[in-house]
């Protein structure tokens, strides 16, 4: 053997002896001296039964030990307190222990370990010196039982029967303040009556955990309020909710902690209940910064579950049954957190029974199903709560309601909706309009832009009610197309635009004070309406509507046959307009009755000109039509026997442009020709004329009528003026008239012919001969066959009054002018001292009837009394007769 190669071995065989000597020595030394080093050294005091270490792999075994912190009070390091049964630490870093006071280890095992951590106060992040950690590679523990207490002494974990095996294991004082308390790779785990509380408010705790093949249950999971609902509005006034959970079971696998993040796969939570209390704080102030977790939860799943929020009374706000939640790669971060809605996930699945809402507006939903792309609910049911506070309510009932979603995102904290098609079958029921007026808001809220495409309304019965004011639709069905919501350009409020409509009802009904509005059809869209059967019938009697009123009104009794219009309008959007081509109204049949019983309106009126111009949005109506119509106008005083009555039957109007002189472009001159038959007697034909854009609101009105027979307008003049026409034939009327707010003027012309009239006295019965002789002497009973036309002026505008008001007034003047003459005022004057001489005489009669009586018991010569009897008989007995005929 070479000599080199018998050194080598020397050395090596002095050197195994060495080792073998210094691990022998340090064995011995760790048996006999270690406990004490540890007790100088260390801030704890252990003690075990048997010690076996290996110097060369670092490999320990350690039997019957205990573990005791040499100051409990020390709140720097980390307290330990308990037995451990044995020990096996796999390559211990030795020199790191020693040295570096770092312990650290591939793998460690803990049997049957007792024990009792209690985490170090967590250090300043400024000022402090950041710890020495435990750093365990891989770490088993068998049948432990384990309590974790936070350096207040307040339990902070704990378990029991733990069998653990966890990868890369972690665990600092600096985890438990702003990260997790543990993190680890791997795990498998299982133990029983397990406890975590977070903070001063909620305990978690679990009955058994068990880990097969990596897949993880939980028995009897809880979420456990440490105090009352009460308990906690007094010590957190600040807060805005109470959470209490209990999962009776749950499962999930690949869990994987690392620093501040949370992940697990496969989640499956079987019939949680769900409770949270609110405390009725609206306006919280911001808490302490939060910790900065992240979660990523792929595939969760609740099933059955049951949820309820409660209000700051302890009476319910909401609460659901049958809850099943599919969530899939759920995520929540920094990020999320800072968004309207705190979490992302890339796929759900939603179903409930039995939802129900209770507040001013309750609401209770039979079942209900949601994803993200659509979503559909079953039997809803709206009803008022038992406060509405005078806010809008809804009683409704609807059997089914889905929508489709064509994208749903929040950017920037504003929300971007867009419903391919929202559909609702089968709603009934009443929405009652609050007392409350909304307040005007400038707030946009989260809203950035939303769009319906489609919206449908399918079999439905509603009624708006509004005071005593209901809207009725029966069998309604409408589309609604294009609906977009956002922004107005100045950011003053939300626009609302609609691109397109279709609504069809039958047998609508509305009712007001005096009456009921109702149709047979009404057909509507952007471009045509058509109504068949309109009706506004009045709810009381002609008595009772004047006893009702506090001034004069016109009661109305209107039916129509159809109505129908061509063209386009908006009536949604920010810049609403009418813009129709042709409106039709057939077969209308109107009633229009005023007692001049009640006060006077003291209100000014508008002429037509400036009522249209006062309307706000830009209207055209190129041509409006009523056709095959009847108008009846009645008309009574204090002093008529029945009302008066005017007729026009077969009435045929045409309107043109028709506007609110507010369409750029478009012509302001309004056209209005009429053409009917008079008292069913006579053609009238009207030609009247104004423009709409004309702020001293002139006005043209002209018109002719032809062979009217004078006893045709009794049944208006009889009970009104007290006067009746027995003869004559209005041959030709002719009236052009000119005038404004002030007045009018213009010409009138009358072709007349044996025109005699009939004074009546005050029961309209019997005729008064004298008056009425008087009244035809001053009659000009015929006109001749070319009469002239006579001037109407200054016929002054009474402003409380309508147009046909003023209008009238010409009318009167014009035949004033004709019948009786153009000194008008002087032949006036005349007949009222005829009457007054009427009434002198018959006072004068009278006189000599009681001198007569007088006389008649005086005696007398036979013979003078004869001849005096004789003679006055005579003559007042031709006078009584006369006064009688």
């Amino acid at each position: 053997m070479k000599k080199w190669v018998k050194r080598l071995l020397i050395s090596f065989g002095i050197l195994a002896g060495l080792l073998l000597a210094a691990n022998f020595g340090l064995n011995f030394w760790l048996k006999t001296q270690l406990p004490e080093y540890i007790k100088k050294n260390t801030d704890y005091k252990v003690s075990y039964k048997s010690l076996d270490v290996d110097l060369s792999t670092g490999n320990i075994l350690v039997t019957g030990i205990s573990v005791n912190s040499k100051d409990p009070q020390n709140t720097k390091v980390i307290g330990l307190q308990g037995t451990i049964d044995t020990l096996k630490v796999s390559r211990f870093g030795i020199y790191d222990a020693i040295f570096n006071k770092t312990i650290s280890s591939s793998d460690l095992l803990l049997a049957k370990p007792n024990l009792n951590v209690i985490l170090a106060k967590p250090v300043d992040q400024k000022t402090g010196k950041k710890r020495k950690p435990f750093l365990f590679e891989n770490i088993r523990i068998n049948e432990g039982k384990v309590a974790v207490f936070k350096h207040s002494k307040k339990k902070f974990l704990s378990v029991e029967q733990l069998d653990l095996s966890v990868e890369n294991l972690q665990m600092t004082e600096e985890s438990v303040e702003d990260k997790l308390p543990v993190v680890f790779d791997r795990y498998s785990i299982k133990g029983r009556n397990f406890f975590f509380r977070p903070d001063n408010v909620y305990a978690i705790t679990i009955h058994s955990i068990n880990t097969t093949n990596g897949q993880m249950s939980a028995e009897s999971f809880k979420l456990i309020p440490l105090m009352s609902f009460t308990q906690f509005k007094k010590f957190y006034p600040q807060k805005t909710q109470l959470f209490e959970f209990t999962i009776p079971k749950m499962e999930f696998k690949d869990v994987v902690l690392n620093k501040n993040k949370v992940s697990l796969a496969g989640a499956d939570f079987q019939s949680p209940v769900f409770t949270v209390y609110n405390t009725g704080v609206k306006n919280a102030k911001k808490e302490k910064k939060k910790s900065n977790f992240e979660v990523n939860l792929e595939n969760i799943k609740l099933k059955n579950a049951v949820a309820q929020i409660n209000k700051s009374d302890g009476s319910r706000l909401l609460s659901g049954g049958n809850l099943n939640l599919n969530i899939n790669q759920l995520v929540f971060n920094k990020s999320t957190s800072e968004q309207v809605v705190p979490i992302g996930y890339k796929d759900f699945t939603f179903s409930g029974k039995d939802i129900v809402y209770a507040d001013h507006q309750n609401m209770a939903i039979g079942s209900i199903a949601l994803k993200p792309t659509n979503g559909e609910i079953r039997d809803l049911s709206l009803t008022p709560g038992p406060q509405p506070n005078g806010k809008t309510t809804v009683d409704l009932k609807t059997s089914h309601i889905a929508f489709n979603i064509n994208k749903l995102e929040f950017i920037n904290k504003k929300l971007n909706l867009d419903l391919k098609d929202v559909l609702v079958e089968n709603a009934n029921g009443i929405i009652k309009a609050g007392e409350n007026k909304p307040k005007k808001s400038t707030n946009l809220g989260i809203i950035q832009s939303v769009i319906v495409r489609k919206v449908s309304l399918k079999n439905s019965n509603l009624t708006y009610d509004k005071g005593k004011e209901p809207l009725a639709f029966h069998d309604l069905n409408a589309t609604v197309n294009g609906i977009e919501i956002g922004p107005k350009a100045n950011n003053q409020g939300l626009s609302f635009n609609v691109k397109d409509y279709f609504l069809t009802t039958r047998n609508f009904a509305y009712k007001t004070q005096f009456y009921n509005i109702s149709l047979g059809l009404l057909k509507l869209n952007k471009n045509k309406v058509q109504i068949n059967n309109f009706a506004m019938k009045p709810l009381v009697s002609r008595n009772q509507f004047i006893k009702m009123i506090p001034v004069e009104r016109d009661l109305y009794d209107l039916k129509m046959g159809q109505i129908s219009a061509e063209g386009n309008w908006d009536l949604f959007s920010e810049h609403k307009f009418i813009n129709a081509s042709h409106v039709l109204i057939q077969s209308a049949d109107a009633n229009i009755f005023r007692s001049k019983i009640p006060k006077d309106d003291p209100k000014i009126k508008a002429l037509y000109s400036k009522m249209l111009r006062s309307i706000k949005i830009p209207m055209n109506i190129n041509t409006l039509d009523l056709k095959n119509s009847v108008l009846v106008y009645e008309e009574d005083t204090p002093e008529s026997m029945g009302p008066g009555k005017l007729i026009f039957s077969n009435f045929n109007m045409n309107v043109k442009n028709l506007n609110s002189a507010k369409a750029k472009g478009k012509p302001t001159r309004v056209d209005i020709k009429i053409n009917c038959s008079f008292m069913n007697l006579s053609p009238l034909s009207v030609n009247w004329g104004f423009d709409v854009a004309d702020q001293h609101d002139a006005f043209t009105i002209s018109g002719k009528t032809s062979n009217l027979p004078v006893s045709g307008i009794n049944p208006f003049i009889r009970p009104y003026l007290h006067v009746t026409a027995t003869a004559g034939t209005i041959q030709e009327m002719l009236f052009n008239f000119k005038g404004n707010p002030a007045g009018l003027h213009g010409t009138f012309n009358l072709k007349h012919k044996d025109l005699k009239i009939a004074v009546l006295n005050k029961n309209n019965h019997e005729k008064k001969g004298f008056l009425t002789a008087v009244a035809n002497v001053f009659l000009k009973s015929n006109s001749g066959n070319y009469p002239e036309a006579v001037t109407v002026e200054n016929v002054e505008r009474d402003p409380t009054k309508s147009f046909f008001n003023l209008f009238w007034k010409g009318i009167e003047q014009g035949l004033k002018k004709t019948l009786i003459g153009k000194n008008v005022e002087k032949t006036e004057q005349k007949v009222k001292n005829a009457v007054s001489s009427v009434k002198e005489m018959k006072q004068s009669v009278k006189d000599l009837k009681e001198d007569i009586k007088q006389k008649k018991n005086t005696p007398q010569p036979l013979e003078e009394k004869k001849e005096k009897k004789g003679f006055l008989n005579g003559i007042f007995k031709k006078k009584d007769n006369s006064e009688e005929k």
